[in-house]
């Protein structure tokens, strides 16, 4: 059944008629060493309460979210706690949490924050014991054993890869399932890791070898056009001479508790330079046997970074990218990052949502899925928290979706975290423009009985700060929800108005409001991770994050409790990671009870 075209609600995304400068662009230094390879003047790493001209300040501090750690513990150790105590009634487990470890070589390069070889830190806390352990290791991927010398420890970059350097670092997100520990990346196979040691077991493909062979579900469609002898053509550049993997496993999966499964998706490395997009779907149940494979091939030029399910849906938040032509050339030429050869394509004013069908049958697929519902105005999806749906008696259907979303102008492919691939610096105020900020966002659409999109509309949450990284307790995951936490701004520094983040934010959908931690000056946090008691009441838990004292280089795995965020007595325990192995800022965490496989 054809889609109908869906009718919107206005967005908060509105486009500028005029281009708004930056604001609170730090002046920078006039003579600096290279970025992300620094030594601070010893007066910033003194006295945290030292007061002293923000706009400098502000710009070392940025760079400590950034610097190098190449010491590494597999040994436990055990954290002194500065701030309270772990509770008894804290469930046992390990928080995981991964991100770049490395930023600059022994040899003078430097490589861009997304493409820092993957430094896997793990927190085991123990409430009864009321201890916490800490070990840390970087993941032995093939880039990283042929970069660092064996016998002597250095290490000199060698790859390119789409950022500034091509290789896989596992560092983007982290995964215990079946009984397993995985490292991944946004493009290419994930990394196993013993989850006792951290130690490195190796690249492991997940889907296996024989799956290519398995029928494929989907559309159906074996017709070839163009696009496909485009492909052939890229395929032996792009895997031969790149060492690009023909399926690119997105770094973010989803757990549907509900049926136990793990939900991962690939893409193919050629879509990326052609004008339509092939997604495939994959589901496995806990002892990783693999039960459901599903491929989409949507003529729409897509990147994707997060993505949503519901009981009956996989869900698309496209972002619209476009091949650009100099860059591409300058990019297979070795003169620019692979990056260079994308751009946001902010040709259409609307944003395509994709309800593809998670089962064969049923409503869900008698709409034509390759219609995307078109959100209002541009937005480009960064993270998403969660997604539900709920059908009344006459078989209506309305979705809602919580994510992160900023707009076309904000979003930057060649300056984000703004790093200069050609200068090998980093500008603070590249991630502090006031045009269309990163914010929490609800998506509403609504289906009739048939199917087709009644209405869609998309409006912030109660929180209006800049946001990202939304998590939910994960119980929840594909089904109604109430609560959002997220890693937000307070907006207290003139210099660092909205990045790096320094708050958690916990916002109620159900009477839109919002409550804050704060980690208190020159302090940032990354992403919030949800610890459930158990209870079986949502919010009923604990709030795990990490705190980076910059002005005193010093990290903090600091304990909330959620339904005190918003109180005096929100904190309920800080623990201090020893100096020696101060890290740099993680990106995405798992949290593992010890009773999981």
């Amino acid at each position: 059944m054809q889609a109908n075209s869906c009718r919107t609600t206005p967005s908060i995304f509105q486009p500028s008629p005029v281009k708004v400068p930056l604001v609170n662009r730090v002046h920078l230094p006039a003579k600096i060493l290279r970025a992300i390879s620094i030594t601070a003047p010893s007066d910033l790493v003194a006295t945290p309460d030292q007061v002293i001209d923000d706009s400098v300040a502000a710009f070392w501090d940025y760079q400590f979210l950034f610097v190098s750690q190449r010491s590494e513990t597999a040994e436990p150790l055990s954290l002194h706690a500065v701030d309270g105590a772990v509770p008894r009634d804290f469930p046992l487990g390990t928080y995981y949490l991964t991100g770049p470890g490395l930023f600059n070589d022994d040899h003078g390069s430097t490589v861009h924050p997304l493409d820092g070889h993957g430094y896997l830190r793990a927190f085991m806390i123990n409430g009864e014991k009321g201890e916490v352990k800490f070990t840390a290791r970087y993941i032995e991927t093939e880039a990283a054993v042929e970069e660092r010398d064996a016998a002597t420890g250095r290490w000199r970059f060698t790859h390119r890869g789409p950022f500034s350097i091509m290789k896989n670092v596992a560092n983007t997100s982290v995964l215990r399932w079946g009984g397993r520990l995985f490292c991944l990346w946004e493009g290419g196979d994930p990394y196993e890791i013993e989850k006792t040691t951290l130690a490195t077991v190796g690249k492991v493909d997940v889907v296996g070898a024989g799956v290519a062979a398995k029928a494929k579900e989907g559309d159906g469609e074996s017709r070839r056009d163009m696009w496909d002898m485009a492909a052939a053509m890229l395929k032996p550049i792009l895997y031969g001479v790149f060492k690009m993997p023909p399926r690119r496993f997105l770094s973010h999966y989803k757990i549907d508790g509900r049926r136990d499964r793990l939900l991962i998706m690939s893409c193919n490395a050629e879509d990326m330079l052609l004008p339509r997009s092939n997604f495939t779907f994959y589901e496995f149940d806990s002892n990783f046997r693999l039960l459901q494979m599903r491929e989409f091939n949507i003529p729409d030029h897509l990147m994707i970074h997060d993505w949503a399910f519901t009981d009956t849906h996989y869900i698309l938040l496209g972002n619209r990218i476009k091949l650009d032509v100099p860059g591409s050339m300058a990019a297979v030429c070795g003169l620019s990052p692979m990056i260079s050869a994308l751009s946001v394509n902010p040709s259409k004013s609307t944003s395509p949502i994709y309800l593809l069908p998670r089962f064969p049958g049923g409503q869900s697929s008698e709409r034509d899925w390759k219609v995307p519902i078109e959100a209002p105005n541009q937005m480009w999806v960064l993270h998403v928290g969660n997604a539900f749906e709920e059908k009344d008696e006459k078989g209506n259907t309305e979705i809602q979706i919580q994510a992160t979303g900023c707009s076309y102008r904000w979003f930057n492919f060649q300056k984000m975290f703004g790093y200069d691939w050609q200068s090998g610096k980093l500008d603070p105020s590249m991630m502090n423009v006031r045009e269309g900020l990163p914010h929490l966002v609800q998506v509403s659409i609504n289906l009739n009985s048939s199917g087709s999109c009644e209405k869609c509309s998309v409006k912030a949450l109660k929180w209006s700060k800049a946001s990202d990284f939304p998590v939910i307790n994960q119980d929840y995951s594909g089904l109604k929800n109430v609560f959002v936490y997220a890693a937000t701004s307070s907006g207290c520094r003139r210099a660092l108005p909205h990045f790096p983040f320094d708050t958690v934010v916990k916002l109620n959908t159900s009477n839109n409001s919002a409550s804050t931690w704060s980690a208190g000056s020159r302090r940032f946090i990354g992403e919030p991770i949800f610890v459930p008691k158990g209870t079986g009441q949502e919010d009923d838990g604990y709030i795990l994050v990490v705190e980076y004292a910059v002005s005193t280089q010093r990290c903090f795995l600091v304990i909330l409790d959620s339904r005190r965020i918003g109180d005096a007595n929100a904190l309920v325990a800080r623990f201090e990671v020893p100096r020696h192995l101060n890290f740099p800022l993680g990106f995405h965490g798992f949290w593992a009870p010890h009773t999981s496989a």
